[in-house]
């Protein structure tokens, strides 16, 4: 198992020399940590225990670098709390430990390093002290290991110790993509660009494409190393080096993410729970500036604390949403440190719940809340999470891209979920979406509401068109939702769909005996009048002599006859007889097997349908919109 280890502690405490003691790896690589003997940035090392590969992390002590030391804190799964024999707790040791509690951190030694500058009292003094300070936390149980690194007393014990706390770490989660957060980048002569950090989740491999968050940029692994040794891939719990193609050093900083490529958003806002150290000097507050460290990447943020208040006391835990000022890569789940913005001191931490949310304002209050506490009770189960978050996502649902950007989970997870929620009847797969099954049920009484509110205002219609209903009840909704709450409806028989236009089963659009009269008298005279009938003004006029039938509703019952088939509206002026329409379509392609190529003229067929040229054109417009005919040049093509 691959654990990572990072050390904490203030400065000069022998965080670097213990672990040369305990690797004899010098982690001090710049050439200013040489001369000044202090570490500035992170030093890497590692340890092999034969059960357990330790990778540490070396981190720097002095307080203008806790932002680098934050660049490997994110990744550490046990901690070596350092403190020096000869000087006891100090300043940045408190805010080292702060900032591993903050960041989830749950095992760890406490060292105390030096030992062979302080006697039995000194020595029994610091190890007191040091207990004060991890009283009632994760380390309170915790071994305490005397050591020296230069004369090698107590590094046997604290190995052992290390071997014993390496088995008491958890397995990482194997549901999540693949995500580095990357704390340096270089250019190797010869290779190219160069990203290093620590695999939080997934693997990568030799070959394959990832992608740079934020700036979005794909990118091909060429190789990778594993502390120095070429690797054809690597896995979670891994310090990682990674030779990328396709991309030049000056494109990539510390910050960035290295991740599955098309699975993560970069984003400027997410919720989270905040826990705020009881040492800070002041509440966090809604519009407090402050810098927010999440994975190697810093960013600027204002907070918007989510309760009536606007804020969270000192030694509290609340809800938040940080708006920042740059974008970063984030995950559910993801643990953050909140440092004020001048001085620099750490003040919160937390752990991020809705990495892609929407703006919360003050009186969002309520709704989101019960949202987050959601997400919270729900922890790591993927039907609860995905059923949450598929409810939240309304009427307009959400797909698996949206869902796996939401929890930074796999997409093969996202589906076994979705597909065990819909066998539930929880949440209903519609086209590329999921909606919850409660809320496309809505969807569907609002459909029949507007159809029914259509009917009675206009009952003699045939219903109403496809693309108008979902206007009326889903204007902004993605089509595909649409269509499978009316194939759902249509499958239940609440509504018949033919064509694209839509009527309601129980609508029925039964003539009076006045109307049935007034379309029988025009289609009589149609039907006598065969292929040469009246304009269509003088046939309604005629019928409407001596009925109480107005040119309004003349002209809705023409609707409804053509609708239904009965008519057929060959042009404005003129509508024919169903059965004369019917025989000349008939008669037209008998015709076509012994006309050459299967063209016929206008003057042909005028003598076909013996008509004048006044019917002639608009009988062959007609055909040609119904598919009968193609124009080919001024001839028709008898299809």
């Amino acid at each position: 198992m691959n654990i990572i280890v990072g050390t904490a502690g203030h400065i000069d405490h022998g965080k670097t020399t213990l672990i040369k003691a305990l690797t004899g790896t010098d982690t001090d690589r710049l050439p200013e940590e040489k001369k000044r003997g202090i570490t500035i940035d992170l030093g890497f090392a590692e340890l092999d225990l034969g059960e357990h590969k330790i990778g540490f992390v070396d981190v720097p002590g002095h307080e203008r670098f806790v932002k680098n030391m934050l660049a490997g804190a994110s990744g550490i799964d046990l901690v070596l709390l350092i403190v020096a024999a000869d000087e006891g707790v100090m300043p940045q040791t408190r805010e080292h430990f702060d900032i591993c509690r903050l960041l989830g951190v749950r095992i760890g030694i406490v060292v105390l390093t030096k030992a062979d500058l302080a006697d039995e009292e000194m020595l029994e003094l610091v190890r007191l002290d040091a207990a004060e300070l991890v009283e009632g936390s994760f380390l309170e149980n915790a071994p305490a290991v005397a050591v020296s690194s230069t004369s090698g007393e107590g590094i046997d014990e604290l190995k052992l110790a290390l071997a014993a706390a390496a088995g008491e770490v958890r397995i990482r989660r194997n549901d999540q993509v693949t995500r580095l957060a990357v704390d340096r980048s270089f250019v190797v002569k010869g290779f190219g660009t160069v990203v290093t950090g620590t695999l939080a989740s997934g693997e990568i491999s030799e070959g394959a494409e990832l992608e740079l968050l934020p700036i979005k940029r794909k990118v091909r692994v060429r190789g990778l190393q594993t502390h120095g040794r070429e690797a054809k891939a690597a896995k979670a719990g891994q310090r990682v080096a990674v030779n990328l193609g396709g991309i030049g050093r000056e494109n990539v900083s510390r910050g960035m993410t290295l991740c599955t490529a098309d699975s993560l958003e970069p984003t400027q806002m997410f919720d989270a729970r905040v826990e705020v150290l009881a040492s800070a000097a002041k509440p966090l507050r809604s519009r407090q500036r402050v810098r927010v460290h999440i994975g190697a990447a810093e960013a600027l943020a204002r907070v918007h604390v989510i309760n009536k208040a606007g804020e969270i006391g000192p030694g509290s835990a609340d809800l938040v949403q940080l708006r920042l000022e740059a974008p970063v890569a984030a995950v559910m789940g993801e643990a953050f440190i909140i440092r004020s913005y001048s001085p620099q001191t750490t003040i919160a931490g937390g752990i991020v719940l809705d990495p892609l949310p929407e703006k919360h304002r003050v009186r969002d209050t309520l709704p989101a809340r019960a949202f987050l506490e959601g997400l919270i009770a729900a922890g790591s189960d993927h039907r609860s999470v995905i059923r949450l978050l598929v409810r939240s996502a309304g009427a307009g649902g959400t797909d698996i891209r949206g869902l796996v950007g939401r929890t930074g989970w796999r997409a093969d997870v996202v589906a076994d979920a979705l597909t065990l929620s819909k066998a539930d009847d929880e949440i209903v797969e519609a086209g590329v979406h999921w909606v919850a099954a409660s809320i496309f049920s809505e969807l569907k009484t609002a459909a029949l509401g507007a159809l029914a509110e259509h009917h009675k205002r206009d009952p003699l219609s045939r219903g109403i068109s496809r693309d108008i209903l979902k206007e009326k009840v889903f204007r902004r909704g993605p089509q595909d939702v649409f269509k499978s709450a009316i194939a759902a409806l249509e499958t239940e028989n609440e509504l018949f769909v033919e064509h694209d236009i839509i009527r309601a089963r129980s609508h029925s659009s039964e003539l009076s005996p006045g109307e049935q009269a007034f379309l029988d008298s025009v289609k009589t005279d149609l039907a006598a009048a065969s292929l040469a009938p009246p304009k269509i003004d003088e046939a309604v006029g005629k019928a409407l002599e001596g009925t109480a039938i107005s040119p309004q509703q003349a002209k809705k019952l023409l609707g409804v006859a053509a609708g239904s088939g009965e008519l057929v509206r060959v042009s404005d002026e003129f509508y024919f007889d169903r059965a004369a329409i019917d025989v000349l379509a008939a008669i037209l392609r008998e015709r076509a097997l012994s006309l050459p190529n299967r063209l016929i003229d206008v003057p042909a067929f005028k003598d076909l349908a013996g008509v004048s040229r006044k019917f002639a054109i608009p009988l062959l417009e007609y055909f040609d919109r119904i598919g009968v005919t193609k124009r080919a040049g001024d001839k028709r093509v008898i299809t």
